[in-house]
């Protein structure tokens, strides 16, 4: 080779080598990349056909269960929901007054005849000392009507055996008539004096019975101040405070009667013609589901609740409910008495066929 050629290759060498760089440099367009379509495994399909057969086997079983629990009633026996509810009695003033002493608060058990609150009575006390004075000064005036009139008892008495010995001396000529006169004026003058005696003790007595009648008055009228609990039972609420000032029938407490516990509870006209006052009845309360209740109906109302307007059809006729009232057992509730509440939320079973037998889980332990 010539060495010019030789020299000139060598020259251009260093061309290609920067051709070449700025080739590598410019970037090449990515070709897209197929993607691959695997099959869907077959374990990520089993949750989806499992889990509706777990429900249902567990809604299956929880339906078991319950109907083990609570299997159905036989025909016969009723059943419908109700609260348990006890007869409220308001502990009221009779008088107006300030409230002067509180002796019980709420969740307290009273007995019958229990004071529980006492009225302000210092007036009334101020007015039954002075009709006791005025009775003692009645009695006063009794006494000294009464001796007086025991005095001109004498009198008549002097007077009329002075007027007899004045007769015989008089028919037997020892004496004058002048006299006879005398004594005669004298006996009438005693006579009359113990009439006057007489009616004196009466007025003295009647004066002595009014002013004793105020003595009884006062007394009734403090005692009144004094309220007590008219039965045995529970205090519900308190509303009202020492001092405060109330009018006649001014609420302190309200109290539940526990010794008159009940439910009412609504059944439907082809049941409740069936039920009759006296039959037996279970209450079972959501707080004491394994704790039946012995009651009797004591109560059923006469005319329907949710009735329509106009009653034609049968199947408006089967809309109609009645009230009932199961009522618990009072001795049961005097035995039990601590554990009655009210309010609390249950159902009432009604046994209007007495040949159907309660079932096992209604039954009632002694």
């Amino acid at each position: 080779m010539d060495p010019q050629d030789t020299q000139l290759a060598g020259d251009e060498r260093p061309v290609q080598r920067v051709r070449a760089e700025t080739a590598a440099v410019v970037p090449t367009p990515a070709m897209p990349v197929p993607v691959s379509h695997q099959p869907r495994r077959r374990w990520a399909v089993w949750p989806l056909l499992v889990l509706p057969l777990a429900v249902g086997a567990a809604g299956g079983g929880g339906y078991v269960w319950w109907q083990r629990l609570h299997p159905p009633l036989p025909l016969g026996i009723s059943v419908s929901n109700g609260r348990i509810e006890a007869d409220e009695i308001d502990i009221a003033t009779k008088y107006a007054g300030r409230v002067a002493e509180l002796r019980a608060d709420i969740g307290d058990r009273v007995e019958a005849g229990q004071i529980v609150a006492r009225m302000d009575t210092k007036e009334l006390q101020q007015s039954l000392s002075k009709a006791q004075a005025q009775a003692e000064q009645a009695q006063h005036v009794v006494d000294q009507a009464r001796a007086n009139l025991a005095q001109l008892q004498a009198q008549k008495t002097l007077a009329e055996q002075e007027m007899e010995r004045t007769r015989s001396l008089l028919q037997s000529g020892w004496t004058t008539r002048e006299l006879a006169d005398q004594r005669q004026q004298a006996l009438d003058t005693a006579t009359a004096g113990l009439a006057g005696a007489q009616a004196r003790i009466f007025e003295a007595e009647r004066g002595l019975e009014a002013v004793r009648h105020d003595v009884a008055l006062y007394t009734v009228q403090i005692a009144d101040n004094s309220l007590i609990a008219p039965k045995p039972g529970r205090i519900q609420y308190r509303l009202a405070n020492v001092g405060e000032v109330l009018a006649a029938g001014g609420k302190i407490f309200t109290m539940l009667d526990i010794g008159y516990v009940y439910m009412d509870v609504f059944l439907p006209t082809e049941e409740v013609g069936k039920v009759k006052i006296g039959t037996d009845a279970r209450i079972v309360l959501d707080a004491y589901p394994d704790r039946p209740i012995p009651a009797k109906v004591s109560f059923v109302a006469s005319q329907a609740q949710f009735t329509p307007k106009t009653v034609e059809t049968r199947s408006e006729r089967d809309k109609l409910m009645f009230r009932i009232r199961v009522r618990v057992d009072p001795d049961r509730l005097a035995a039990h008495a601590d554990a009655v509440r009210s309010g609390l939320p249950g159902v009432a079973y009604v046994r209007w066929n007495p040949d159907v037998a309660w079932p096992a889980r209604l039954q009632v332990s002694p």
